[in-house]
């Protein structure tokens, strides 16, 4: 499995989130805490949002371990937003370990990344595609089960003409219902572990999902406090949020998200957690 950060809130370096932290995600992607297996080494990617030169986020992946990317290091250094995404990748379900799908994706405004598995996605990749439109398809350019289920969201995307927090959560929502009824009808029902996180750079939502009776959803966490508190610059303010697979210090204002639950994130606006189907409910109502 996989992990993420994302980051929503006053402009900060991307090194505030990658290299500061004691428990940074570059040091996640070597030594994960909450992970049998410490390694997130097959590739990571990074994307932000810089508003006033464009609406679409610039996004940098690599198949390289981000632990020993110097490009990664100096960028981080230089580069401030006020939306980023960041991923480590752990390779899954024997995908290939390329560029195309290393992780965030990418669709216009949009960005999305996922740490977890659809259940039994060999047998139910067709199937995923066969629904959507064709300009969700075209966005299909790599193998993994997180990309074609990004393009389910995207499918759930295009049917408003606009996207707030709100239709943002209900599009990871509806794909949620869409991709688990699929596996359970086509993939015999293998359990999906859906740690999802989408943006468009303004609000953002977080799903921390599973299916499996025996086990717990990924782990994942929330923060709106200063990271450093004896540093003067990077601070965060009240207004900025960090969602983590990991907890990024050891400040015990951390709180976990509960079991599938969507966090939903909005400028300027404390953190609203709706249980997984509600807006799918709310819709089929």
């Amino acid at each position: 499995m996989c992990r993420f950060t994302l980051y929503l809130g006053p402009p900060v370096r991307l090194s505030t989130l990658l290299l500061d932290p004691t428990h940074s995600l570059i040091r996640q992607s070597v030594n994960s805490h909450e992970r049998t297996e410490p390694l997130n080494g097959d590739g990571f990617g990074i994307g932000w949002y810089v508003p006033e030169f464009s609406p679409e986020p610039a996004v940098f992946r690599s198949i390289t371990p981000a632990w020993n990317n110097r490009n990664l290091h100096n960028l981080a250094r230089v580069v401030a937003s006020p939306c980023i995404l960041a991923h480590v990748r752990a390779a899954t379900q024997s995908s290939g370990v390329n560029e195309a799908n290393c992780h965030p994706f990418r669709f216009r405004q949009y960005i999305c990344m996922h740490n977890g598995d659809v259940g039994n996605f060999p047998l139910v990749r067709r199937r995923m595609l066969e629904g959507i439109c064709d300009e969700a398809f075209s966005n299909v350019y790599g193998s993994t089960d997180s990309e074609h289920f990004f393009a389910v969201i995207i499918d759930e995307l295009l049917k408003n003409r606009e996207v707030g927090a709100l239709e943002l959560a209900a599009a990871l929502d509806h794909a949620i219902h869409r991709v688990v009824a699929i596996v359970n009808a086509y993939g015999a029902g293998e359990p999906c572990y859906l740690n999802v996180a989408l943006s468009d750079g303004t609000h953002a939502v977080v799903s921390r999902y599973a299916n499996d009776s025996g086990q717990l959803p990924e782990t994942l966490y929330y923060y709106c406090d200063h990271l450093y508190e004896s540093c003067e610059t990077d601070k965060l303010g009240s207004d900025a949020v960090v969602v983590s697979s990991e907890r990024l210090t050891e400040s015990q204002t951390w709180k976990p998200v509960p079991p599938n639950q969507l966090i939903v994130l909005s400028r300027g606006k404390a953190p609203v957690l709706i249980p997984c189907g509600e807006l799918y409910q709310q819709r089929a109502a």
